[in-house]
């Protein structure tokens, strides 16, 4: 399954996910937005705009990885998406 995550090679829960998502055989698109212009701004963008992002924003959290399926799915529940693998 193709999936898209958004997040940073700096942060352990994103490498945690990555790991993670590779054991599981994903076909991972990594946006790795400490790298990336491109990568940050998409990542503001979801923030800003997605509902998952609603209570994040209101502590003052990163939200990372952020991780997209194939079919659309959007989550920032890596247990979630290995369940689906």
């Amino acid at each position: 399954m193709k999936v898209k995550v958004i997040g940073s090679h700096l942060c352990p829960d994103t490498l945690y996910a990555l790991s993670k998502l590779k054991e599981k055989h994903a076909d991972i698109d990594f946006q790795d937005f400490s790298a990336s212009f491109s990568a940050l701004k998409n990542y503001l963008y979801v923030r800003e705009n997605n509902a998952l992002y609603e209570a994040v924003r209101e502590t003052g959290g990163i939200g990372i990885p952020f991780i997209e399926l194939e079919d659309g799915t959007q989550t920032l529940d890596l247990d979630a998406v290995l369940h689906r693998l």
